[in-house]
C-alpha cells in the first residue's frame, strides 16, 4: 500500500564520507576527461570532412560539454550531501510544531478539494477535469497498460503552502484494470494479508489491527530502498465509500510512523515517533476507484511529510526526494493489475506527466542513477540490502 519517501541508515567506515567524496570526485574526472577526449576526436573528424582549419573563429576547447558537466556535478554534489548529512546513522530530526500544523493545513484543504469532486455530479476521477485533449492521452497510455503520474500542489487561497522544516510530497496517478470490476478491486483493497505478496518489497507485513463495517485499522510494516534502506512499523486509519455501484473511494490516513533502528536483528529497536531521521512522518492516500469501459480506472493521490534538506543542497536533493513516490506508485498499479488481469502486458511502464518534464525532473533520473552505482564501491556499505 505505502512507501516512504526517501532512505536512511548511512552505515560507513571511520572516514566513510570522506572516501565518498574522493572517489566520486576521482569518478567525475575520469568522465569529464573521457568526454573531453571525445569531444576532441569527433572535431577533428568534422574538421578534416568539412575542410575546416584550426583557425576557425570557435576552435575545439577541450572541455566537456554543458549538460554532461552538469550531470556529473549533480551526482558530485548529491554524494557530498549523503556523505555530511547522512554520515551518523544516529542522527535525528525533530518534527516541529509548526511544520506538522503547516502539513495539517495542506491535507486540510487537499482533502477538502476531493471530497468536492467524489461527493459531485461533475467529475469522479480527477484527471476529468482536464482539457479534452489531456485527458484522451491519458486514457490511451492508461488503455495501453501505462500508469500515468503527475506532481499535484494545493494552494491556500492561490497561494503556496510553505511547510517550514519539511517537505510536501504530493503525486496522483492513474492506471486502468481491463476486466476487472469494482467489487473485485475493493475485495483486493481490503484483503490485507495479501499484500506482502502483491506489493513486496514495499509491503513487508501487513494485518487487520480492527474492522468495523468499512472501517479498518490496519498495521503496515513498509520497506524502501532509495540510495540508503529504511524500514517503518505503521498503523493506518481506512475508510471506504461506496457512492453508487460503478463508485467507490478509500482514504487512508497514517495514525503513527515508526522508524526501526537495526530491523531484523535480535536488538531491532523503534526509534521515538516524530524524532528520528524524518524521512517520512506523514503519509496519506486517496484512492479512487470508477467502473466503466470494461474494466476499473483506479486514481490514488499521495502525500507525505519529511524533512527538508540544508539549502545549500536543496536545489538537487528536493526534486529527488519528491520524485521517489513515482516508483511506488507505478509498482502498486502494476501489481494491482497483474492480480485482478493476469493477462495485462508485462512490459507496461509508467509515463511521467508533461508537469515532470517542465518541472525539470526529467534529468533527475540520470544523475540519481548514476549516484546509486557510485555508492555500491568497495569499502562502502549504505544501508542494508
Amino acid at each position: 500500500m505505502v512507501l516512504g519517501c526517501t532512505g536512511t541508515s548511512v552505515h560507513e567506515g571511520p572516514s566513510g564520507a570522506q572516501r565518498i567524496k574522493e572517489k566520486f570526485t576521482h569518478s567525475w574526472h575520469t568522465n569529464v576527461k573521457g568526454e573531453r577526449e571525445q569531444t576532441q576526436q569527433e572535431y577533428e573528424a568534422l574538421r578534416t570532412q568539412k575542410h575546416i582549419p584550426h583557425s576557425a573563429e570557435h576552435p575545439p576547447t577541450g572541455g566537456a560539454t554543458a549538460p554532461s558537466v552538469r550531470r556529473h556535478f549533480l551526482a558530485l554534489l548529491l554524494a557530498i550531501c549523503v556523505g555530511f548529512e547522512f554520515q551518523s546513522p544516529m542522527r535525528a530530526s525533530e518534527l516541529k510544531q509548526r511544520t506538522a500544523q503547516a502539513f495539517d493545513r495542506y491535507v486540510q484543504l487537499t482533502e477538502v478539494r476531493i471530497l468536492s469532486e467524489v461527493t459531485g455530479t461533475g467529475n469522479f476521477l480527477h484527471f476529468d477535469s482536464l482539457s479534452e485533449r489531456e485527458r484522451n492521452s491519458i486514457l490511451a497510455r492508461v488503455h495501453s497498460g501505462d500508469v500515468v503520474i503527475e506532481p499535484m500542489r494545493t494552494l491556500d487561497k492561490g497561494k503556496e503552502i510553505h511547510v517550514p522544516d519539511g517537505l510536501a510530497h504530493h503525486w496522483l496517478s492513474i492506471g486502468f484494470i481491463p476486466g476487472a470490476t469494482l467489487d473485485q478491486a475493493l475485495t483486493l483493497a481490503q484483503d490485507y494479508t495479501r499484500h506482502p505478496e502483491l506489493y513486496a518489497p514495499d509491503v513487508q507485513r501487513a494485518h487487520v489491527l480492527a474492522h468495523d463495517g468499512q472501517h479498518f485499522s490496519v498495521y503496515y510494516r513498509f520497506y524502501r530502498h532509495a540510495i540508503v534502506t529504511v524500514i517503518y512499523n505503521t498503523e493506518f486509519s481506512v475508510d471506504y465509500f461506496l457512492p453508487d455501484p460503478s463508485r467507490g473511494y478509500c482514504f487512508a490516513r497514517s495514525v503513527r510512523i515508526a522508524e526501526l533502528q537495526d530491523p531484523g536483528n535480535p536488538d531491532e529497536k523503534e526509534l521515538p515517533v516524530g524524532n528520528d531521521h524524518g524521512y517520512m512522518w506523514r503519509l496519506n492516500l486517496y484512492t479512487r476507484y470508477i467502473e466503466k469501459d470494461n474494466g476499473v480506472y483506479v486514481e490514488i493521490e499521495f502525500v507525505a511529510l519529511s524533512r527538508s534538506v540544508p539549502w545549500m543542497f536543496a536545489l538537487l536533493v528536493n526534486p529527488y526526494l519528491r520524485s521517489i513516490p513515482h516508483d511506488y506508485l507505478t509498482n502498486y498499479i502494476h501489481a494491482t493489475q497483474r492480480a485482478l488481469s493476469p493477462n495485462v502486458r508485462s512490459d507496461t511502464r509508467s509515463r511521467l506527466h508533461l508537469a515532470d518534464v517542465k518541472s525539470g525532473l526529467s534529468f533527475m533520473p540520470t544523475s540519481t542513477q548514476y549516484l546509486h552505482l557510485r555508492l555500491r564501491l568497495p569499502g562502502i556499505t549504505v544501508g542494508r540490502n
